[in-house]
């Protein structure tokens, strides 16, 4: 793959991209108004409750740059072995995206006919603009903060999923992720749902190499109608020397209902704010997240589940497993509105501490302003039970297997969650796979 410039996070990098992007006015005012914005931000500060347990110091956004790519050379068709989530699954559509750039796109000629888009969400800015100007950046909040805005100014390629209104997707549709060894990733991820729509989204991040650099800025947007219902999977694998900054929001309306999960295995560092906005009544949401880190991994995840109508229910599990001196960081928080009587919110972090020099920070929240509700939280952190070792290597089990059992009876409550065969597989497979021998 050739790569002929590499546009710099400045001034001068943001212009080039700026010239070699065909798109429409009303795109170019929101990257520019993103880009003044970025350069007026500091970076966050580390005394900022949101940053005080994830230290950014040692990353210098200067080593990184936005390649253009010419698509006819970076077509890896080695990539798609990296993919976990489809083996044995029939699509209805696949992209394949290579630091940023679109490689493969394709959706079911019948599914087309339906009114379904499903591509390049730079392409589609310019030939379908009725359909993404109205959502994008509806969800997320390009003055976050300095990463927000940086990837709002530089975003390229993307994705974007529409369903019309009672339409069913009744295959799963794939986008894949990947990134070269020091590449760059700024796409953005893009899905509306109209009235009554159906869909199942698999979305996998992954690195050619397991120990590769790269710096991922990215952001995804679910929005959805009202009676629509979404199964949305991300599944994070970048290298172990990537950086992994992202802003992921979905705004659900009355009588949705939204099944996200997530991955997250890869980075050396990540930080990743996640929420979801329950804005109709009746609503209905469930998270699923899954953390396994080893080496001296740090993944922070702030998760936020906004109750703003009545009659709403989200449902937030969080199970985390660390080895060597790898971190997690869990910062989450139910909120409910004054207008959100009624308020059905549960939200659990589990954390199983895998050797002496791991540690794992929860920090469960509630803010409530309605008096007519039903929030709990909790979070629990704990080490291998030995004895449940002992009574394993009596029945011929090495101390490995053992292990490797216990955690995945540990992860086992998130993967009875999970509906879809292959990602349930596929992430059992994931983490067995990490397990060492527990000190």
């Amino acid at each position: 793959m050739s790569q002929t410039i590499t546009h710099a996070f400045d001034a001068a990098g943001f212009d080039a991209l700026l010239a070699s992007q065909s798109e429409p006015d009303w795109l170019t005012t929101l990257r520019r108004e993103a880009f003044e914005h970025a350069e007026a931000m500091s970076w966050p500060e580390r005394r900022h409750e949101e940053w005080i347990r994830t230290d950014i110091r040692m990353f210098q956004l200067g080593k990184f740059g936005l390649p253009v790519l010419d698509p006819a050379d970076c077509d890896l068709t080695e990539t798609e072995q990296l993919h976990q989530l489809v083996e044995g699954v029939e699509l209805g559509g696949r992209i394949e995206t290579v630091d940023g750039c679109i490689t493969k796109e394709s959706l079911d000629e019948e599914l087309a006919a339906k009114g379904v888009v499903f591509g390049s969400l730079s392409k589609l800015a310019q030939s379908h603009p009725e359909l993404v100007r109205p959502y994008l950046f509806t969800a997320f909040d390009p003055d976050h903060d300095k990463f927000a805005a940086l990837h709002a100014a530089f975003m390229s390629g993307g994705q974007f999923l529409y369903v019309p209104r009672g339409v069913v997707v009744d295959r799963p549709l794939h986008i894949g992720s990947i990134l070269t060894d020091g590449g760059t990733d700024t796409t953005h991820t893009l899905v509306v749902l109209e009235d009554g729509a159906e869909a199942t989204l698999l979305h996998e991040s992954n690195s050619t190499d397991a120990g590769g650099a790269g710096l991922h800025l990215g952001s995804i947007e679910l929005v959805q109608k009202p009676g629509s219902n979404l199964r949305y999977v991300n599944l994070q694998e970048w290298g172990h020397k990537t950086y992994h900054f992202a802003q992921q929001k979905a705004v659900i309306d009355r009588d949705c209902s939204l099944q996200w999960t997530i991955a997250a295995m890869g980075s050396s560092l990540s930080k990743v704010n996640q929420s979801v906005d329950l804005v109709g009544p009746g609503a209905h949401s469930q998270v699923n997240g899954v953390m396994f880190t080893e080496g001296r991994q740090h993944l922070a995840y702030h998760t936020l589940q906004h109750h703003k109508a009545e009659s709403c229910r989200s449902d937030f599990l969080y199970k985390a497993a660390q080895q060597d001196k790898s971190r997690t960081v869990w910062r989450g928080m139910i909120k409910v509105d004054p207008a959100a009587q009624k308020t059905d919110g549960y939200q659990r972090n589990d954390n199983l501490v895998l050797s002496h020099h791991a540690r794992a920070d929860s920090i469960p929240g509630l803010e409530i302003e309605a008096d007519d509700v039903r929030c709990t939280h909790g979070s629990t952190t704990s080490k291998v039970d030995e004895d449940q070792i002992f009574y394993a290597r009596c029945r011929g089990f090495t101390r490995k297997e053992a292990t490797r059992m216990i955690v995945t009876g540990f992860f086992q409550q998130i993967f009875d969650r999970i509906t879809i065969d292959s990602v349930r597989e596929a992430l059992g497979a994931a983490i067995a796979r990490q397990v060492r021998e527990y000190e």
